[in-house]
């Protein structure tokens, strides 16, 4: 009777058109059902039969309706599909096409075929770049994609790196150099230091050299410092072909196991870098650091050519010094020169301890890979008294171009930092009171005062107080005019020290030149700090998940299947905590369910930092605890961990 009704058909629909609406991102689960999350603190159940037409990441509007007096939604409009571009895992089925997204909630296949412009056959197991064509939500009747490029095949051990550089668009290889490219440019005359003994510092690995030192003592315990650059701008042209490669790398892209350089090798390992017994053009800085650690107001910035007389290794010098180990110095010149840089050093660290921000001494870790890809182990690196000698000399060569730049042209690549918003000062305030730590909004939102909260924060050594006051600091930037980075404690940065490596410090050579030779200096864009700031994060993206699959491969050795591990809190998450492996450095997951087994008496608390079971403290960031592996899963590049300890009463 009430079939085809036109009435009850009109009737549904306006039913329908009142419905509320909610918008949010789609969360899928393991079980097949999922969730619309609204925002931090609410969500909406989506069942198995709705979660057909979504994906994991999805921005959609839902209809919101009651089933069995409960709220669920049903997908309705697709806003933005989490994949667009996408890497994933080709799985060949009577000879047609699929492809695993690689991502840790999108399990399905999804059908595909390369494009028109794509030339590579496609085996079972090669990994591929692909783009999403089609949506179920969209009205298509599957989920649908092109095929762009082949990354690599099932059985090729460098995996990591090449699926990472792809899933992110970045290069695989270094750019190549036309022979143009090898051919100094300029003839300005240039000072010739060559007979000087400038030696440099660095891993023993390091191959793209771009720094080099020579200082004397003056008789009033002054101390005269030259830092000499590598030069590559003397024979790249500003707008040539690779030029233009330079400024869209932005940076020498660092993984664990190797590099792509932003430069040729050719030029950033050899003709530019400043190996020893080498003539090379250099840019260099002439700086006269007092004998109470201030920088004289007198920089002068000149060319210069120099020849390393040594290079010298992070560990035998801090060896050296420390008075441990066999190696020695070379030539008595050269052991002088480490005596007197030991000594600047020391001077201004002594400065910055009062005047500026000092950096905690922080462990770093460095993936031991063969040249096939094999990970042979995970090398704990501290920072020594070596490091520390190039660290507070580049510091002071770009606190110096920093001024130099300002006073002559007022603009270049500065790097920035805000210290704390307004609101995030209030909250800080308020946080450090807490703990009897009294300070005003007013104090630190400057920049002496920001560098005073620092100070008492590195006395009082409380890893948990620090850890929640860096949460409300400001993120870094760059600008292309003077202003303060309160995070070093310095009232204007800008560096130049690494110009082999960094596109911004090519910027800052140009327009330092351009003052050398009294011409004129032309501002950057200000599209180029948006440039520097997403490559950087694209580069730091990359970095950690290829070191996520790393770990995941190295720890599936038989002898770490029951090791306990001692582990540093680092996250608090809605679902569990996130820690740190101390002996190598791998990033662990604590799931709620391995640390109490009712859910609803544990409290994960992400703005204290803190985890509770029935109302009482048990774990908060920065705690010291101990871990077994529970369980690796390579497909995620996941490591899931359990804590150590008796049941709780």
């Amino acid at each position: 009777m009430f079939q085809n009704n036109p009435l009850l058909t009109q009737l549904k629909k306006n039913l329908h058109a009142k419905s509320p609406r909610v918008e949010g991102i789609v969360k899928s689960t393991e079980r097949g059902f999922g969730f619309l999350e609204v925002d931090p603190q609410k969500s909406y159940f989506i069942p198995p039969k709705n979660m057909k037409n979504v994906m994991h990441g999805d921005k959609i509007i839902a209809l919101l309706t009651i089933e069995k007096d409960r709220e669920i939604v049903e997908p309705e409009k697709l806003i933005e599909p989490f994949l667009n571009r996408f890497v994933g895992k080709i799985e060949k089925k009577d000879n047609r096409l699929f492809i695993v997204p690689d991502y840790p909630f999108l399990k399905d296949l999804i059908t595909c075929q390369p494009n028109k412009n794509c030339i590579n056959i496609f085996q079972n197991g090669d990994w591929a770049v692909a783009q999403l064509k089609k949506h179920k939500l969209k009205g298509d009747h599957l989920f649908y994609a092109e095929l762009t490029e082949k990354i690599t095949q099932e059985d090729d051990p460098l995996i990591p790196w090449w699926v990472t550089l792809a899933r992110h668009n970045l290069d695989r290889k270094e750019p190549l150099a036309e022979e143009d490219d090898l051919i100094l440019k300029e003839s300005d005359n240039r000072k010739d230091l060559t007979d000087l003994d400038f030696i440099t510092i660095d891993n023993t690995n390091t191959k793209d050299i771009d720094d080099a030192l020579f200082v004397s003592e003056k008789n009033n315990g002054d101390i005269s410092l030259i830092v000499a650059i590598a030069d590559p701008t003397a024979y790249i042209k500003h707008g040539s072909k690779l030029d233009v490669i330079a400024s869209k790398r932005i940076f020498t892209n660092y993984l664990p196991g190797f590099n792509i350089p932003m430069l040729p090798r050719n030029l950033s390992e050899d003709i530019c870098s400043l190996n020893p017994n080498k003539r090379r053009p250099v840019l260099a800085c002439h700086i006269t650091v007092l004998k109470n650690g201030n920088i004289s107001n007198k920089i002068e910035f000149f060319l210069a050519w120099i020849k390393s007389k040594s290079k010298l290794s992070y560990d035998h010098v801090s060896d050296w010094i420390e008075k441990i180990g066999s190696w020695i110095p070379p030539t008595k010149s050269i052991a002088n020169q480490i005596l007197i840089l030991h000594r600047l050093c020391l001077l201004r660290i002594k400065w910055r301890k009062k005047n500026a921000v000092l950096f905690k001494d922080s462990i770093e870790y460095r993936f031991h890979v063969s040249e096939h890809g094999k990970i042979i182990d995970v090398l704990i690196e501290k920072r020594r008294i070596a490091h520390k000698i190039i660290e507070e000399s580049m510091i002071v060569a770009n606190i110096s171009a920093a001024n130099f730049l300002s006073k002559n042209i007022g603009f270049g690549i500065y790097n920035v930092h805000s210290g704390f918003d307004l609101v995030n000062a209030e909250n800080a305030v308020s946080f450090l009171r807490s703990y009897n730590l009294n300070f005003t909004v007013k104090e630190i939102t400057t920049l002496k005062g920001f560098c005073n909260l620092r100070r008492v924060l590195n006395i009082i050594s409380n890893n948990y107080i620090d850890s929640r006051i860096r949460r409300f600091q400001s993120f870094g930037d760059f600008s292309t005019i003077p202003g303060p980075h309160f995070a070093l404690g310095f009232s204007e940065y800008a560096t130049w020290t690494s110009p082999i490596r960094k596109y911004s410090d090519m910027i800052n050579h140009r327009l330092l030149k351009s003052i050398i030779k009294k011409e004129k200096s032309i501002k950057p864009g200000e599209d180029i700090k948006i440039k520097i700031s997403e490559q950087r994060r694209r580069n730091r993206m990359a970095e950690r998940d290829v070191s996520d699959w790393l770990y995941t491969i190295f720890l599936q050795k038989k002898k770490y299947q029951n090791q306990k591990f001692n582990a540093e809190i680092t996250d608090i998450s809605r679902s569990g905590i996130r820690a740190r492996l101390i002996e190598n450095g791998a990033n662990v997951f604590i799931p709620g369910t391995l640390i109490h087994p009712i859910r609803e008496e544990l409290n994960f608390n992400q703005e204290s930092g803190k985890v509770f079971i029935n109302g009482i403290m048990h774990y908060k960031i920065s705690d010291l605890i101990q871990v077994t592996l529970s369980d690796i899963r390579l497909k995620t590049r996941s490591i899931i961990a359990k804590p150590v300890f008796e049941k709780f009463k």
